[in-house]
């Protein structure tokens, strides 16, 4: 999310060719679902700038931000981090991965539930979904997200991990004051570390940690 439609059109397409340069660059077929995210990040962010051009509310690009924002991403960060992760490292990634299906499985079925509704707050987006016991879902899809890239076993992942936490915590405090919102740069600084990582596995350096 950006704080107005040009800037998130402008960081959207940015992203975006972030991700298709990590796209073009995978060796391994394995790697795809991890290196096509900032694909998805930048076409999540040109969305909302359809939800800021609509004035908010309950339309279609609303709702279309909201499925990929949450049952989306739950589930197919840790299944992308699952699938290019080492063997050994499979093993203790099911349970972000538990997590996620789990997690996505709710924020899908409140979906369906309610309506989803977009205000605009100076310069930033809120966005009203009815979530059921809402601290035990952020609590999952922190897990499933930011728990998978900490426990991928691969070192530019665990950074990546730290800074989505870190990032996450600045940019959701930020939010909530309706300073102004600044998760679109999260999502360009997360998807050049991507762009690293895919380049580091193009030249064959798997950087492993334990």
């Amino acid at each position: 999310m950006c704080w107005s439609a040009t800037a998130d059109l402008v960081a959207g397409t940015a992203v975006s060719a972030v991700g298709v340069a990590c796209l073009a660059r995978v060796r391994h077929p394995r790697d795809v679902p991890l290196a096509g995210l900032p694909l998805l990040l930048g076409a999540h962010q040109i969305v909302e700038a359809l939800v800021w051009n609509s004035g908010g509310g309950s339309g279609t690009a609303t709702v279309v931000w909201a499925v990929i924002a949450l049952p989306v991403l739950a589930l197919g960060v840790p299944v992308a981090v699952w699938c290019a992760a080492v063997p050994r490292a499979r093993r203790r990634l099911a349970v972000p991965l538990v997590a996620g299906a789990v997690t996505a499985a709710a924020l899908a079925q409140a979906l369906v539930s309610g309506p989803v509704t977009a205000e605009i707050r100076g310069h930033t987006m809120g966005y009203s979904i009815g979530l059921p016991h809402t601290p035990l879902l952020i609590a999952g899809y922190l897990l499933a997200t930011v728990g998978s890239l900490l426990l991928s076993g691969d070192r530019r992942l665990f950074v990546l991990g730290l800074l989505m936490g870190g990032g996450a915590l600045v940019c959701s405090a930020l939010w909530r004051l309706e300073f102004v919102s600044t998760w679109c740069a999260l999502a360009a600084l997360c998807s050049v570390v991507l762009l690293g990582w895919v380049r580091s596995r193009s030249r064959g350096a798997v950087e492993v940690s334990l």
